[in-house]
């Protein structure tokens, strides 16, 4: 069952353009009852009020509408500010996470002052800055199946800025439930997507990706990085489509993925159609409650985790283990199987560095020895969880560090630098 939106939260925003794919008619209100321009208002949007698609009526359009940003992150802060500067009245921000140094590269919204903070109330106080009038309605919480309905239901449009599948699911699904349009972005290293997901006058998000990918085989941007830049392009890209939803101009992308790559400096398009299956949006949806099942997203596959029962060690034990091995009562190869840039960061001495690659084309099995056991280690776990599968299907005696450098550090050498 889909939870009741509140009367007047949602407006009737669709129309026979829809038809052609795009919200001709934007997000629809009585005339009467959108706000006027005060004299302050004319003067700060002057410059949209002169565009003839934007004009008067379209800036009250904006002044009317209620955007959800889901995440006060990388794409988060590029859209909260481009949605205030551009007088979209109320603006929600949900996030329960709090503002890190390592944010700062890439999160705008944020500063040196905000460490510590809850982003939510970070991002209100960046767009009280820009623009006091604009509402900001904080949402300090995790978005779960319980609540995800009921939040996007007080919107109109949904911004999606999650750094996570589970999310990116339980968004999706929460908005097909409450038919509130959602315009997506996704950012990794140096490339980008953005589309609006807006059944059944395109596909929604399970149309085109209608599982999660198994556990470790997508890398995070905590494990593989994002170029600081590219949540301002995507980021923006995003504002752009939400702008055009609301008043009702131009083509939005119904149907379609807008693919950007930084280091090429190119932007391309990939037609994504409705899935007649879809267990969400489909002609005989089942799924009735938004979102998946957490093991859905954390499961590592199955070889994986058989390959590591019995097979996975705490820090403590490494460290027992390698204090063995320097008094010569134990002879192991520890091996870390990150990226080399990685390991320039930090590193369990008396390791090497076999990056995980290596074992997938089989070509690290050549340079061990047989006879000698091998301990591994990465990150978090997860990639080295996937080697020792490898290692111990062509029969190596193997083990792995479970939490990977970071448990290590976290227990055994925390003055070691963190990233």
């Amino acid at each position: 069952m889909t939870t009741p939106v509140p009367d007047g939260l949602k407006r009737d925003h669709l129309s026979d353009g829809l038809k052609r794919g795009h919200l001709s008619d934007g997000l629809k209100r009585d005339h009467a009852e959108r706000p006027r321009l005060d004299r302050d208002q004319v003067t700060r949007y002057s410059r949209h009020l002169i565009i003839p698609e934007v004009g008067v009526d379209g800036q009250r359009r904006l002044l009317d509408a209620r955007v959800l940003v889901v995440g006060a992150g990388g794409l988060g802060s590029p859209a909260l500010l481009y949605l205030a500067a551009a007088g979209v009245g109320t603006i929600g921000v949900i996030d329960d996470d709090v503002v890190e140094i390592s944010n700062l590269q890439r999160q705008v919204l944020h500063g040196v002052g905000d460490l510590g903070r809850p982003k939510v109330e970070s991002a209100a106080e960046a767009v009280a800055r820009l623009d006091p009038a604009v509402t900001v309605e904080q949402h300090q919480e995790r978005l779960t199946r319980e609540n995800a309905t009921e939040i996007v239901g007080r919107y109109d449009l949904v911004l999606d800025g999650a750094d996570n599948f589970a999310t990116r699911y339980l968004v999706n699904d929460a908005c097909v439930l409450t038919g509130t349009p959602l315009v997506w972005g996704s950012i990794f290293r140096f490339d980008g997507q953005v589309t609006v997901w807006n059944p059944p006058h395109g596909p929604c998000y399970r149309c085109v990706f209608p599982e999660p990918p198994p556990a470790g085989t997508v890398p995070s941007c905590a494990e593989g990085g994002v170029l600081g830049v590219l949540p301002a392009a995507i980021g923006s890209a995003q504002v752009a489509e939400a702008l055009k939803l609301i008043l009702g101009i131009g083509e939005p992308l119904i149907g379609r993925l807008l693919l950007h790559d930084a280091l090429r400096a190119t932007w391309s398009e990939l037609a994504v159609e409705r899935d007649p299956a879809c267990v969400v949006c489909g002609d005989a949806p089942t799924v009735v409650a938004p979102g998946i099942d957490a093991d859905q997203c954390d499961a590592l596959p199955l070889h994986v985790v058989e390959a590591a029962q019995g097979h996975t060690l705490d820090a403590a034990t490494l460290r027992r283990r390698l204090t063995d091995r320097e008094s010569g009562r134990e002879d192991f190869e520890l091996i870390d199987v990150r990226e080399p840039n990685e390991v320039e960061i930090n590193r369990i001495d008396g390791s090497v560095n076999i990056p995980k690659g290596l074992f997938e084309s089989g070509e690290a099995l050549t340079r061990l020895d047989p006879s000698r056991p091998v301990v591994l280690y990465c990150k978090g776990g997860v990639r080295s969880a996937q080697v020792l599968a490898i290692v111990r299907a062509a029969g190596f005696d193997a083990d792995h560090l479970g939490g990977g450098i970071t448990a290590w550090i976290d227990q055994i050498e925390p003055e070691q630098l963190r990233y």
